[in-house]
């Protein structure tokens, strides 16, 4: 007997089931290394460790981490000249969600299915948290004896570029509640998910291909990959604020349409908005093409990220 075919459903689930094993071997990886760099909740300040693991252990799929250590194994880098590089961007990740959900930023009370961090603690702990994990990012990167002076010089820059101004997601922030108070277009739209979400999505994964030794060809097509990548991220986050319920998201659905947000949806609609999420893919995948290296992880990643529920 022939086996049965699988149909493109089918696929789609096997192929979310064995990301979500990868996710899952990667995300303990990153925490087991993130404990070992972050300060004890003990140590004084206590109460400026404990917002900071509060906020750091939150759960969440540690996408960006993952991502980084994908692309630097797909170029032939080992786990442990990655890990530290991969949890510095937790940390600049993580500092930036809990800046963003202040009273002064988006206002938010819940991230990760539980209280935010000045929710939970207070605002000026949260400020202090998110500036210590910021100088503990790069900290992580500068005293990574597994990779030589140059590489971590050029890791560095590269996650300064992605995190800051005038090109990361420090600009993207700003544009981006400057957009609440106007209409945008379509260009402008782009520009700030290209700094907000995207700078240091495609920093995680110049980042992963740096260490892997990566040519400049090759870093060309894996920072392509990244932007398009960090483009369908914005846009499925985008439909999953209307169209998901808190506990899917694990934070407060509708923010976007009650802060005046720029949003895809916002301003193309909610089916061509799904349009430009394919769209986005099919070019994520295309990037990949120039890639002579094993991309299939690569390839579920962006199949997963079009397919995410929350």
């Amino acid at each position: 007997m022939q086996p049965k075919m699988k149909t493109g459903s089918d696929a789609l689930v096997q192929n979310t089931l064995e990301l979500d094993a990868l996710l899952a071997g990667s995300r303990a990886l990153v925490e087991v290394e993130l404990n070992s760099l972050l300060p004890p909740s003990g140590a004084a300040p206590e109460k400026v460790h404990q917002a900071i693991r509060w906020s750091v252990f939150a759960g969440g799929k540690r996408f960006r981490p993952a991502l980084l250590l994908a692309i630097g194994q797909a170029f032939g880098a080992q786990i442990n000249q990655l890990i530290r590089t991969a949890c510095a961007f937790e940390m600049i990740h993580t500092y930036s969600l809990i800046h963003d959900d202040l009273p002064a930023m988006d206002d938010d009370e819940l991230r990760r299915g539980r209280p935010t961090c000045h929710v939970r603690f207070d605002e000026a702990t949260a400020i202090l948290a998110g500036d210590a994990l910021q100088t503990l990012a790069f900290q992580s990167i500068a005293n990574d004896d597994r990779l030589d002076a140059e590489t971590r010089i050029t890791l560095i820059s590269e996650l300064a570029r992605a995190s800051a101004t005038p090109d990361g997601m420090v600009a993207g922030q700003a544009l981006d509640m400057e957009a609440e108070a106007r209409q945008t277009n379509g260009a402008q739209l782009q520009e700030i998910h290209r700094l907000k979400t995207g700078a240091l999505i495609v920093g995680a994964a110049r980042c992963g291909a740096i260490i892997g030794a990566a040519d400049k060809y090759e870093l060309e097509a894996v920072t392509a990959y990244g932007s398009h990548l960090g483009l369908l991220f914005q846009i499925t986050d985008d439909l999953l604020d209307i169209t998901a319920s808190a506990e899917e998201l694990g934070k407060t659905p509708g923010k976007d349409v009650q802060s005046s947000k720029a949003t895809y949806p916002a301003l193309y609609g909610i089916d061509e908005s799904r349009e430009k999420a394919v769209k986005a893919h099919r070019a994520a995948c295309a990037a990949l093409e120039q890639l002579h290296r094993r991309t299939e992880v690569l390839h579920r990643i962006v199949d997963f990220i079009l397919h995410r529920t929350g």
